[in-house]
């Protein structure tokens, strides 16, 4: 039989779908790296029901090889990061809709309050709104009953407007190069 083990790097699409696809589903994980590859040290490794143990050991030593951190994650919509991370974006924006906060105010309170690198909505700019967008768009329609995949107002519009963040030089902010 075929050893060849297949990977994705996707961060918001399905592996177990994927695995299906390739007809090849014990051969098949999710690794998932972040940008700037060069600079982050974790790496999610996505297992799905039928990834053969010997198949996800594999390539969870192949990352510690890299000299990257590997966590485990099973096949859930964006595995562990994105799954935390994309809904607190979502958040933020559902904040700004509803007048709760300024988005000066909000970034400032989650750098200093929660020690964070950046604030979710200049997050989100340098993500992408677009990117962001698709990403909730598609779980929405994929898990409709799930709370907290929710699309914000202002969302829409500035992607609407095409003002995309960081990539189209203006989003929730101004960019500059």
């Amino acid at each position: 039989a075929p050893s060849t083990i297949f990977a994705s790097n996707t961060s918001s699409l399905s592996i177990t779908e994927m695995a299906q696809f390739s007809g090849r589903t014990p051969h098949f994980v999710g690794v998932h790296f972040f940008n700037p590859v060069q600079l982050m040290k974790l790496v999610e490794v996505i297992r799905t029901t039928d990834t053969s143990p010997e198949v996800f050991d594999k390539a969870t030593q192949w990352v510690r090889d890299i000299g990257k951190v590997p966590v485990s994650c099973g096949d859930t919509p964006g595995f562990i990061v994105n799954r935390l991370l994309v809904p607190s974006l979502m958040q933020a924006l559902c904040m700004v809709d509803r007048q709760d906060a300024t988005i000066p105010d909000i970034d400032i309170s989650m750098k200093l309050g929660a020690g964070h690198p950046m604030g979710p909505v200049q997050l989100a700019d340098y993500v992408g709104l677009d990117t962001c967008y698709f990403i909730v768009k598609g779980w929405m329609e994929k898990y409709p009953n799930e709370a907290a995949f929710v699309m914000p107002q202002c969302l829409i519009s500035k992607v609407e407007q095409g003002h995309l963040g960081r990539k189209s030089g203006k989003g929730f902010y101004h960019w500059n190069g």
